[in-house]
């Protein structure tokens, strides 16, 4: 039986006798597009609580709904998510990196320190598992790649979407946080503009000191300020920064206040990039 007529038959049973019309057409096209995030939902909703943290405790000890869902992002066809949107390939991609990145981290877990590393990096940080972004691979629609890849050839390559910095989650504190839900395509602005503000109103990682004339926003904005120009860029530079600062300047005033908004646009402050905090997004009452 060819995969046509098995999903003229798939159409034909769900719609009843309307299957040909161009309504249930559609109802099949949309069930062709879709993918079932139920069992990362259910991760989310179990091992994350209301600031973003993480039990990794307890996501090892009952790992079950997370291995369906990295299971599923591995037989996943490629056929079908050429389908897709491309909001709906974005999304995919950051459930799968976030996804992944808890795998990686459970895998691990407790995290084992190194003398060296620990000169560097905090104890309990993803930092001290070794090759966790270059060498460590996940099968995804059958193709063995690694976090990096997903990140650097993946989504900062084939969207023109810096949001997604806002998204991304590396199992750091410094690190936007945690959604308490997937992503899925028919919200993702919506989805990604609620990160970006929630990320902003972090102290931590974004602040205005008009005392000191200084404007603090994370290294996350320094590491990938390139990708911020084609949509952010204005005619012309804010201040005395140069072309990428401004367009990173420029789409965090897109969420400030009107007050916030006027001072950075204005442009007279020296921009002072904060520490990243490298320690694991992990539930304190674990420890």
């Amino acid at each position: 039986m060819s995969r046509e007529l098995r999903n003229l038959i798939f159409v034909f049973v769900l719609c009843g006798s309307s299957a040909l019309s161009s309504s249930c057409s559609g109802a099949g096209e949309k069930a062709e597009q879709s993918f079932d995030y139920s069992d990362y939902a259910a991760v989310l909703k179990t091992f994350v609580d209301a600031n973003a943290m993480v039990n990794y405790k307890n996501l090892k000890a009952r790992p079950q709904r997370l291995d369906t869902f990295v299971t599923a992002v591995a037989k996943l066809s490629s056929e079908r998510y050429d389908k897709w949107t491309e909001k709906d390939k974005i999304a995919f991609w950051l459930n799968a990196y976030n996804g992944l990145t808890l795998k990686v981290i459970i895998d691990n877990y407790p995290i084992k320190s190194s003398f060296f590393k620990s000169l560097v990096w905090p104890e309990n940080s993803i930092r001290q598992i070794e090759g966790v972004w270059d060498e460590i691979k996940f099968d995804v629609m059958g193709r063995n790649l690694t976090l990096g890849y997903i990140e650097h050839k993946i989504l900062r390559v084939k969207f023109n979407e810096p949001r997604i910095h806002m998204a991304m989650v590396c199992a750091a504190m410094g690190c936007p946080p945690l959604r308490y839900e997937p992503y899925v395509g028919e919200r993702l602005d919506n989805q990604l503009d609620d990160q970006t503000r929630r990320f902003l109103a972090d102290a931590a990682k974004f602040r205005i000191s008009s005392s000191n004339e200084t404007v603090y926003i994370s290294s996350i904005f320094k590491w990938f300020k390139t990708d911020f120009v084609d949509k952010y860029l204005l005619d012309k530079n804010i201040g005395n920064h140069d072309k990428e600062a401004s367009a990173v300047l420029n789409f965090i005033a897109t969420y400030l206040d009107q007050a916030q908004q006027n001072y950075v646009l204005a442009g007279r402050f020296k921009i002072k990039y904060l520490d990243y905090d490298w320690s694991l997004n992990e539930q304190q009452a674990e420890k």
